[in-house]
């Protein structure tokens, strides 16, 4: 076997049994979760444990679903105003502005995503709760606090990959479309954006991923009181919430029952990546069809 064979060898089965190791951790970690989940299921009854909308360990109900309906507003709140935001703000990178222009703008959007979580959870507490509670009344402690920190949490994610998805449309489908008589403004919305999609749906997934899986900024600002919201300016407590308040003390049943609320999340996460992915599969096949 020669030298370059050689290479070639350690490094494909390197690759390969890095990709198996990864495999494998994720696989654990799984299986500790749903094991440790296993006991509050059984006992409490999975339907109940999903539907139940009151959660006392001190009186032995474990319920869920306000905590759920939580996080599913705070997530979707914070990408209402971050996706229109983020897409206009890469299409403006990518198509209209100057090089100078988008060569300043990447590296500080980049250094936003830099910023810990503490630190957007502290701006929102200091400035954004206390303007909350002045203007709409409330504690200030809201899912509309929780999804603006959210929002500015998640904009350099979906910025920096709609840019690059935006940046990988082939430069000659511009110029054809201008060539045929199309203004900017029609290229970008019929040609470039469509042909971007996919990845835009992508970076939509990503940051959908970290708005629903975020803890410590939303503990700050989002009330943290388990029920079910009857308003945008309501206090709401997250999945993730829920177990990094209470795993600390936990023991027994309700330990076994923050577990389970772990195995919520990953299947409310897993269902929505699917759906996510359905669609940009489904964009994908639109784009190559013609259809759009």
């Amino acid at each position: 076997m020669t030298k370059n064979n050689l290479s070639e060898f350690f490094i494909e089965h390197g690759l390969a049994v890095t990709a198996l190791l990864s495999i494998f951790i994720i696989l654990t970690i799984l299986g500790f979760i749903f094991i440790e989940a296993i006991p509050a299921f059984q006992e409490y009854g999975f339907l109940q444990f999903l539907l139940g909308q009151v959660w006392s360990p001190n009186d032995a109900q474990y319920g869920v679903f306000a905590m759920i309906i939580g996080s599913l507003c705070v997530t979707l709140f914070s990408l209402v105003i971050a996706v229109p935001l983020s897409i206009l703000c890469a299409i403006f990178m990518a198509e209209v502005a100057s090089e100078k222009v988008a060569n300043f703008l990447k590296p500080v959007i980049q250094t936003l995503s830099g910023v810990p979580s503490v630190v957007y959870g502290f701006f929102g507490l200091v400035v954004l709760v206390p303007l909350a509670r002045s203007y709409f009344g409330g504690t200030g402690f809201s899912i509309f606090t929780a999804g603006i920190i959210l929002a500015i949490m998640i904009l350099p994610t979906i910025i920096s990959v709609s840019y690059d998805a935006l940046c990988a449309v082939p430069h000659e489908y511009k110029e054809a479309s201008l060539g045929l008589g199309a203004t900017d403004w029609q290229t970008i919305r019929h040609i470039i954006f469509p042909s971007a999609l996919p990845g835009i749906v992508t970076s939509i997934i990503l940051g959908m991923g970290r708005a629903i899986g975020e803890t410590l900024a939303v503990i700050m600002v989002a009330g943290n009181v388990a029920q079910i919201p009857n308003s945008l300016f309501a206090p709401v407590r997250t999945l993730t919430s829920n177990i990094a308040l209470e795993m600390s003390y936990a023991t027994g049943l309700h330990h076994n029952a923050l577990f389970a609320t772990a195995v919520i999340l990953f299947i409310i996460i897993l269902l929505l990546l699917v759906i996510a992915n359905y669609i940009q599969s489904k964009y994908k096949m639109d784009v190559g069809g013609g259809t759009l």
